[in-house]
């Protein structure tokens, strides 16, 4: 996905969405510019549900047009919570599970891992990051990738992350999946997914 100035959007935006932006010296800009900033007229409805649109979609790195579709099947499902199940489908996009399992810093790096061919769902190659993982599926650093440099220490480095409740993984095999579908409460959103929903539903 291509993006414009990253430093730029970040600081539009509030958030640290890229990797370049999740640092102790951009958090201090951003403190520095919340006192200085004068007061302005608040912003409009439309302005802050387009905000948070933009976070989310530059959080998950995804497309307009794969963050619309996804949109659109979240809200065609019935007797649901259409920001919750919005929420599950961004999540369990492989390059997002891929990150959640700390495989990877960020998600960009997950995106390459993935597409790079470095990892298998159910024992198959993929490289297609936004494929959907399900329940079950078991996602693994693929064996003619384990020796990389890319991998090595991983042990070392896994042991210091934590991962969320609705995922399993064994650090000695690297495989690991999801056991139970992602909540808010589970894996925190990266903005006002009911804003979204209803930025789109205008």
């Amino acid at each position: 996905m291509k993006v414009g100035p990253k430093y730029k959007i970040a600081k539009r935006l509030g958030a640290s969405v890229f990797e370049k932006t999740q640092t102790q010296k951009f958090a201090i800009a951003q403190e520095r510019a919340a006192k200085t900033k004068k007061r302005s007229r608040g912003a409009t409805e439309y302005g802050k549900q387009l905000l948070e649109k933009q976070k989310v979609r530059f959080t998950y790195g995804i497309s307009e047009r794969q963050f619309r579709n996804s949109v659109e099947e979240a809200v065609a499902t019935h007797g649901e919570n259409p920001a919750e199940v919005l929420h599950r489908l961004l999540e369990l996009r492989l390059d997002n599970v891929v990150y959640r399992l700390a495989l990877t810093k960020t998600r960009r790096a997950a995106r390459q891992m993935v597409s790079h061919g470095h990892l298998t769902v159910n024992g198959v190659k993929t490289t297609i990051p936004s494929r959907r993982i399900r329940k079950g599926d078991v996602i693994a650093v693929r064996d003619g990738s384990k020796s990389r440099v890319l991998f090595e220490n991983f042990k070392e480095r896994f042991g210091e992350q934590k991962l969320g409740s609705w995922l399993t993984f064994d650090p000695k095999g690297m495989k690991g999946g999801v056991e139970e579908m992602p909540t808010r409460e589970a894996a925190d959103p990266a903005g006002d997914l009911v804003s979204v929903i209803s930025f789109y539903s205008r």
